[in-house]
């Protein structure tokens, strides 16, 4: 089975343990994006709102999916100015629903590719986590402003899977969610091998990883649907589509 992985740290807890065999396929979000959209991979967590613009086509695993409910630290607007004054905004190609998120947010400021002129640039992923290391420049937290505005989670990806299905995604459903609740129970030791691997001091990955959230319950869902409602009104969505689930069994992950 073909998995995709987001190749940023974010994912190291849903990755901890995997106890079943799989071939991973690593990639930033867009590029997984148009993998699992074109039939490439058998699931991966998809930009949520990518999933609902090809949903006709897709169905979602029902535990899983990459949140936060405030700050996520990995989602950065970085700007000398003001928000209320920023008019132009380089955003990352790398992150279709921060950029729908930013415009939903900062529904009058122009978008442009980053490393243009602009009044603040849009950062996710290991490059927003590295600059809020590195640059004294004031950053602007979006899972922070999501909050604020909706009092909701924000749903970043949910983990979806193209039709037709392939066998044996209830079991890696499993594995996954296995895998997040051990990384739950052994915060330390996370927090060690990912930094490792990805260069980043331990203590500040274990307090990154306490801010992520895997779970796709109720509230996530109903973030979810409110994010995707204000993409649509604000142009970004045609239709906010139904969630359609693989049938799988099992608990709630953290």
């Amino acid at each position: 089975m073909k998995l995709g992985r987001i190749s940023y740290v974010t994912m190291a807890p849903v990755f901890y343990r995997v106890d079943v065999e799989v071939e991973e396929v690593q990639g930033v979000p867009t590029e997984l994006n148009r993998m699992l959209i074109d039939g490439e991979l058998d699931t991966a967590p998809i930009s949520s709102i990518e999933y609902a613009r090809n949903a006709d086509k897709l169905r979602l695993l029902p535990r899983l999916c990459v949140a936060s409910e405030g700050a996520v630290d990995s989602i950065q607007l970085v700007s000398r100015k003001p928000l209320e004054q920023v008019r132009v905004i380089a955003v990352t190609p790398e992150s279709a629903t921060s950029v729908a998120l930013t415009k939903v947010l900062l529904p009058e400021a122009e978008q442009v590719p980053l490393g243009e002129e602009a009044d603040a640039k849009l950062l996710i992923g290991d490059a927003a986590l590295k600059s809020a290391f590195e640059d004294p420049t004031p950053h602007y937290d979006l899972g922070r402003l999501w909050l604020e505005r909706t009092g909701l989670p924000m749903v970043f990806a949910v983990w979806a899977c193209p039709e037709p299905l392939a066998e044996g995604l209830a079991e890696l459903e499993d594995a996954l969610v296995s895998s997040v609740r051990l990384a739950r129970a052994e915060p330390e030791q996370l927090a060690y091998e990912a930094a490792e691997r990805y260069g980043y001091p331990p203590g500040f990955l274990a307090r990154y990883f306490e801010k992520l959230r895997y779970r796709f319950g109720p509230r996530e869902r109903a973030g979810l649907y409110t994010f995707l409602e204000l993409a649509r009104d604000g142009g970004l969505l045609e239709t906010v589509p139904e969630l359609r689930f693989v049938q799988t069994k099992g608990a709630a992950v953290a």
